[in-house]
């Protein structure tokens, strides 16, 4: 298999990494960037040279590419997964959640660990496998080096080394180019919990009850990209449900995929997709990583994330390249203006990321049983009584708004203007300089008193906390 430029330079750039004696080396790679290729051939020449390689992966999507890539450069390799035979060849692909079971049998021991998307390093069953090869050295590859905690991948790394950049193969054609079109205003979702890094899935479903996005989802799709083979990231499946609807009512075939699906129908929605017979492929959990269809040309992002890795792989997924694609992102609430442009450089490092403030704790949504009156915790069998909640159809429920192009300079622009607000609050030393600000902004008297009072409270915090350790 003839290799590109830039993946012949990751190789090596691996290979002088374990010259010199580093024992774990992250690789990152932008989606589409071909990064089965290089660890491919990576595996290939660990085998010329009497190894054992371990190729980790937790999505069966993921087993048939490597497969597929190491079958195209004639190599021997197994597959340890659900119904698959054991083979003692050199190179063994692993599901992660096959794999952890069966450590206390297996007799196979790796030189080298392959991590695709090693990311997901941190998780459990893969530290679990981790630790059980201390020996083997690592090579963990990725298009996002982030875990939603912030912790960064420090801890299973000691090297990194950053390929091509998404501009980058886009001037070589690699890659699509994008246009966003996105909502004039984020998603209100003041109050959701933080957890694990990212939205509390629950109260991020709640809140969306109320609300589903910003804009017409079936509207923007046909004004921007009608036609357009399209995937949409739901927040769960009634929520991907009520999109699939929408969709169907409107005359445009669309279907669901989740994560809950068996191997047999998600292969057929995929099919139906890539065939032309569904044009809306609708989300859940699924289609973030291990799917490659170069004509799907269009993103439609209804999950709000906090999680800039999650965002980025759900957009890469739209930018394999064809001839003449320009890929369509429809943003209704906000991840592009949250996260900037899937092609903004950025500046990755195994180091943990400064913690988010956290978001103030709700309190817990309720529900109260038709039957005996009892309050609960939303579920569809009452604690109380038994009885079960008949599941009601869900409806989208749009707030005003039209899409409108993004263009990167109002993103940036964004961000300096949050900046210089920051700046102009801190700045402020009087009532009158906070009445000022406030009729800048159209704020309420109000504010100004609020804001000049916790003004006064933080500077006489700090000046008691000087004066008495003598700090300055």
């Amino acid at each position: 298999m003839e290799q590109r430029i830039y993946q012949q330079e990751a190789i090596q750039s691996c290979r002088n990494a374990f010259g010199i004696k580093k024992k774990s080396v992250l690789l990152v790679m932008p989606t589409g960037a071909g990064k089965t290729v290089v660890f491919s051939q990576i595996a290939q020449n660990a085998v010329e040279k009497n190894n054992n390689v371990l190729i980790l992966v937790h999505r069966r999507e993921l087993i048939t590419q490597a497969s597929k890539k190491l079958a195209a450069i004639n190599v021997e390799h197994g597959i340890i997964a659900a119904k698959f035979k054991p083979t003692d060849a050199p190179i063994q692909i692993a599901s992660v959640q096959t794999l952890v079971r069966r450590l206390s049998t297996t007799k196979f021991t790796p030189s080298l660990i392959i991590i695709d998307e090693a990311h997901h390093a941190a998780a459990g069953s893969w530290k679990k496998i981790l630790d059980n090869y201390p020996q083997s050295i690592r090579l963990g590859v990725t298009a996002t080096p982030c875990r939603l905690d912030g912790r960064g991948l420090k801890e299973f790394f000691d090297d990194l080394i950053l390929g091509p950049t998404i501009p980058e193969l886009v001037e070589l054609g690699y890659l699509s180019p994008h246009r966003v079109f996105a909502a004039p205003k984020p998603v209100k979702l003041t109050g959701i919990k933080t957890r694990a890094g990212d939205y509390a899935k629950d109260q991020l479903s709640e809140r969306m009850r109320e609300y589903s996005v910003i804009g017409d989802t079936v509207e923007n799709w046909q004004k921007h990209a009608s036609d357009l083979p399209t995937v949409a990231f739901c927040v769960d499946i009634d929520h991907a449900e009520a999109v699939t609807t929408k969709f169907n009512d409107a005359g445009i075939k669309a279907d669901i995929i989740t994560g809950e699906m068996n191997t047999t129908d998600r292969d057929q929605v995929i099919n139906d997709l890539s065939s032309g017979s569904t044009q809306v492929l609708v989300s859940v959990d699924v289609i973030s990583e291990g799917f490659d269809l170069p004509q799907v040309s269009c993103a439609i992002l209804l999950r709000p994330t906090q999680s800039e890795g999650l965002y980025m792989q759900q957009v890469g997924r739209i930018l394999r390249p064809q001839e003449n694609k320009t890929a369509i992102v429809l943003d209704h609430v906000g991840n592009t203006r949250k996260h900037g442009f899937v092609d903004d450089i950025r500046k990755w490092s195994l180091n943990a990321k400064a913690k988010a403030k956290r978001n103030d704790e709700p309190a817990p949504s309720v529900t109260t049983c038709d039957v005996c009156f009892a309050t609960y915790r939303p579920q569809r069998v009452c604690p109380s009584c038994g009885a079960v909640k008949e599941k009601q159809i869900r409806k989208l429920n749009h707030l005003e708004g039209e899409l409108v192009e993004l263009k990167r300079e109002e993103v940036r622009l964004n961000a300096e203007e949050k900046t210089a607000r920051k700046k102009e609050y801190w700045e402020a030393n009087t009532l009158e300089d906070y009445f000022a600000i406030a009729e800048r902004r159209g704020y309420k008297r109000g504010w100004a008193y609020h804001a000049f009072k916790n003004r006064k409270l933080k500077i006489s915090t700090t000046k008691t906390i000087n004066d008495q350790w003598n700090w300055g």
